[in-house]
């Protein structure tokens, strides 16, 4: 089963804000960085129970995260699984970055 995945309007303007971030350093990097994030998002429309839950204490089993690899770290991804069907990502931060809250 494939799930459609949508991104909340914080969630995207975190990757406007990261892609911006790459751009003023390295265009390649920026567009790697894009691509990688993209493969991690189709990862997810197929298998989000893989992800681990939020840890701190959340009682809710279907807030979880995706582990996006990119160079020496990478990114997170913040997501709700909202039902059989759809997947809403939260908020996407570098993972050196402190937390999305």
């Amino acid at each position: 089963m494939t799930y459609s995945v949508r991104f909340t309007r914080g969630a995207e303007q975190d990757l406007l804000r990261l892609y911006d971030f790459l751009l003023g350093e390295d265009i390649t990097a920026a567009r790697n960085a894009l691509e990688a994030i993209s493969k991690g998002i189709e990862f997810l429309g197929l298998f989000p129970f893989s992800c681990r839950k939020v840890e701190g204490g959340t009682a809710n089993p279907f807030l979880r995260e995706l582990l996006i690899p990119f160079g020496n770290a990478g990114y997170v991804a913040l997501f709700e699984i909202e039902d059989v069907k759809t997947i809403s990502i939260l908020a996407v931060r570098h993972q050196r970055e402190d937390d999305y809250y």
